[in-house]
């Protein structure tokens, strides 16, 4: 009967490791290290990023230079006139941050809101928005509406 004391694995399914340094018999005398150097002795060590003797990659790599305002870039939820046409038809007046967010036309709370002039605006509409281009704002003034630029 099989149970957990008496387990053994498949013949042939385990292989026993080379004993080194038994006898020249085995891998005697150099105990497959070759026959000099670092990594010949007790303690041999390369760190992996070493290449030995080839440039490395970190000096083969173009360094950076002069400065970049990447970093200093900001984002904006971005809200065009067509998505306000969206939520006129389904009946909304007031225009904001929270309204945005709740119909799913934005989706970032933490991001700024910015108003784009892509599409037609019909509705009059108040919107609150954290900025708008300049055709945006007349879009929303053309339509009887009013909007706050915080």
């Amino acid at each position: 009967m099989l149970s957990l004391n008496n387990v053994k694995a498949t013949a042939g399914s385990r292989k026993k490791s080379t004993r080194v340094g038994r006898g020249n018999a085995s891998k005697g005398t150099y105990c497959g290290r070759g026959m000099n150097g670092q990594n010949s002795r007790s303690g041999g060590w390369v760190a992996p990023w070493f290449e030995w003797g080839q440039t490395p990659l970190f000096r083969r790599m173009p360094k950076l230079k002069g400065f970049s305002n990447a970093k200093f870039t900001k984002e904006y939820n971005i809200v065009n006139l067509s998505d306000l046409e969206v939520l006129s038809s389904k009946g909304i007046t007031e225009v904001n941050k929270e309204v945005l967010l709740e119909n799913k036309v934005i989706r970032n709370k933490n991001l700024q809101v910015k108003l784009l002039a892509k599409g037609d605006l019909t509705a009059k509409l108040n919107v609150v928005v954290d900025k708008a281009s300049a055709s945006a704002k007349e879009a929303v003034e053309k339509a009887w509406g009013k909007i706050d630029v915080k």
